[in-house]
């Protein structure tokens, strides 16, 4: 049986605790404000969090990890001065240093802000964040596990997402900067290479290569030093005085996950054989850090069952639902077994939830599913993306209460249907429509 027959009241209970979820999110926006990864502000959401879920949870932990919050993002302002500098070198003739310096530049972004390694920890202070894991028991023998899964903190500001809203009527612009100032120096690198290969053809080397960087060549060169300018973009693409209130991103993910045990505890139900976790991760704006942290921590605890991990993330847009099949910039897939467990449980909430691919982006989930967790992701929001997305739009007053009612019993009727079968076994890859 779904959750609509198991319980009472189904519809007026899930309407209860969407308004749990949406009390909570102003709550939290209220008390704490905006909360960088292992701020006070991102301390204090959690242990609010935690509280609430101690209340039907048997356990409820703070797990501590060390994150380096500005490592991250930390390669953006440092390529742009980098990337001016190695045009200057390559202009007085050491195109060499040139073309080393603007790899290094390319590689430390492709790896951190593609990738979601820690390529930059090193370079920067580390602090202590956590990840809030509560687990609420079964009534009978554990023979498998869901864990739900939100992010606690929020992000800084993206301007030009913001501005291209307000002044364009878009959000194109942020694509629009980024696109502008990785063309500037990976076109920068080709013309230091060309150089490069050229001098090696010719045994020149140092200044000497001056005089015969002539014609085309040089004409490259100074489309690259134009470059420069529209460069300096980059320098305001994120700003970290202003960090956003995060209440769609990621509040409306945490407290939908927390939901589900909430209305299981205060209606004294109980699975029959799925443990059910709930997940507030830490550190998901610096880079996946707080799953990457749980994964490390449980994931060969969790091999004794069989285990799901589903990312909550953003709860907004209605018609923009989606169960994502892939993440990572669309370098990580996700599991097919876990994308259909959701789809099937949608329909039994009576919705047809598309599949879809994470093209730009990541979630939680790919940190669990390089760590051998199966996991999808389940998000709602518009891929444009939408105008709150890292903006100060993101508050409080722009949830969508709609949105997460229908997540909510999506959720509900998955929970059961997969205490009730488990994974269905799978074969390929869901076909993915729609695009983020």
């Amino acid at each position: 049986m779904g959750a609509k027959e198991q319980i009472a009241g189904f519809e007026s209970r899930v309407r209860e605790y969407t308004n749990f979820a949406v009390r909570g999110v102003k709550r939290v926006c209220k008390e704490c404000g905006p909360r960088e990864t292992a701020s006070e502000a991102e301390r204090k959401a959690q242990k609010i969090m935690a509280k609430e879920l101690e209340s039907c949870c048997e356990s409820v932990q703070l797990e501590p990890f060390h994150v380096a919050p500005r490592a991250f993002l930390g390669w953006v302002n440092p390529s742009v001065y980098i990337g001016i500098g190695a045009v200057a070198l390559f202009h007085f003739g050491y195109a060499l240093a040139s073309m080393i310096l603007l790899a290094l530049v390319l590689t430390a972004a492709v790896l951190e802000f593609l990738f979601y390694k820690q390529a930059l920890d090193v370079f920067y202070p580390k602090k202590l964040s956590q990840n809030v894991v509560a687990v609420r028991k079964p009534a009978g023998e554990v023979k498998r596990r869901i864990i739900f899964c939100g992010h606690a903190d929020s992000a800084p500001e993206w301007i030009y997402t913001f501005l291209g809203d307000k002044y364009l009527h878009n959000a194109s612009l942020t694509a629009i900067v980024m696109a502008v100032c990785f063309g500037a120096i990976f076109f920068a690198l080709v013309v230091s290479l060309l150089s490069v290969a050229i001098e090696a053809t010719h045994g020149l080397g140092g200044t000497a290569s001056l005089e015969f960087r002539a014609g085309w060549l040089r004409l490259l060169g100074y489309i690259a030093a134009g470059l420069c300018l529209p460069l300096l973009a980059g320098l305001r693409f994120k700003n970290y005085r202003r960090f956003v209130d995060g209440a769609n991103d990621n509040l409306s993910g945490c407290f939908t996950a927390m939901a589900i045990p909430k209305l299981l505890g205060d209606l004294d139900l109980r699975l029959q054989n799925t443990e059910l976790v709930t997940l507030c991760s830490g550190g998901e704006e610096a880079g996946l850090r707080g799953a990457k942290a749980f994964a490390k921590a449980h994931a060969n605890a969790y091999k004794d069952v069989e285990t799901v991990f589903v990312a909550l993330d953003t709860i907004r847009d209605y018609d923009h639902m989606g169960i994502y099949v892939t993440d990572m910039t669309n370098t990580v897939r996700l599991d097919p077994a876990v994308a259909h467990l959701m789809k099937q449980g949608a329909k039994n909430a009576g919705y047809e939830i598309p599949f879809q691919n994470c093209f730009f982006g990541s979630s939680d989930a790919a940190a669990a599913a390089q760590a051998g967790i199966r996991a999808a992701t389940f998000a709602a929001m518009n891929p444009a993306p939408a105008a709150y997305y890292h903006t100060r739009l993101d508050t409080a007053n722009n949830l969508d209460p709609k949105t997460v009612e229908a997540t909510l019993q999506i959720l509900l009727e998955t929970v059961y249907l997969y205490d009730e079968t488990g994974l269905a076994p799978q074969e390929g890859k869901p076909a993915a429509k729609g695009k983020n």
